[in-house]
């Protein structure tokens, strides 16, 4: 079975937005190409969509030097300028209103390390790469809903926790977050 991932009435959006995105990666990726790992866009399962469509979520991935090796996607993550704080598509309390800049935070989001890949100073790449865009969109301060594996990574980056939150999930059970948030 396919599932189609866009609304074809909405293709010349999602083709602006990737090619946005696009351009957006080409920074980072010049910035760490001699270290082996490439920087790449795409849109896995179930993510919040408008990270896709805004042009603001990344893909790190590993491309083996002289090898037969398939590349391998080691980490993701992005931000966004909407005052959504967590949760994909199907979250019932999204809040896509775009945020001003000069009084709101922007929100990092959606970032998953790969396992394999963790404490390698692959998160902070993608942080760094996700704050800068936000500074350039003219954004002075970040928060994020952390998991609480991901909270140390945050906290090292200069992250502080406002409050402990509980996502709840379909299942009856919920997710334990931490809302942080950075001064930039």
């Amino acid at each position: 079975m396919s599932i189609p991932l866009i609304d074809r009435g909405a293709a010349s959006c999602y083709a602006a937005a990737k090619g946005g995105l696009a351009a957006l990666t080409k920074s980072p990726a010049r910035e760490v190409g001699r270290y082996g790992i490439t920087v790449n866009a795409v849109s896995p399962g179930f993510v919040d969509t408008q990270l896709i469509a805004d042009g603001t979520y990344l893909v790190v991935e590993y491309c083996p030097a002289e090898s037969q090796l398939q590349t391998l996607i080691v980490a993701c993550g992005g931000w966004s300028k909407r005052k959504t704080l967590y949760g994909a598509d199907q979250w019932t309390d999204r809040q896509d209103d775009v945020l001003d800049p000069r009084h709101d935070a922007a929100k990092i989001r959606a970032f998953f390390i790969h396992p394999d890949w963790s404490r390698r100073g692959i998160g902070t790449l993608l942080l760094e790469a996700c704050e800068n865009a936000a500074k350039s969109a003219g954004f002075c301060r970040f928060e994020m809903g952390a998991t609480l594996t991901g909270a140390k990574l945050f906290r090292a980056r200069g992250y502080l926790p406002v409050r402990n939150l509980a996502v709840p999930l379909s299942n009856g059970e919920s997710l334990p977050i931490i809302h942080m948030e950075k001064q930039g």
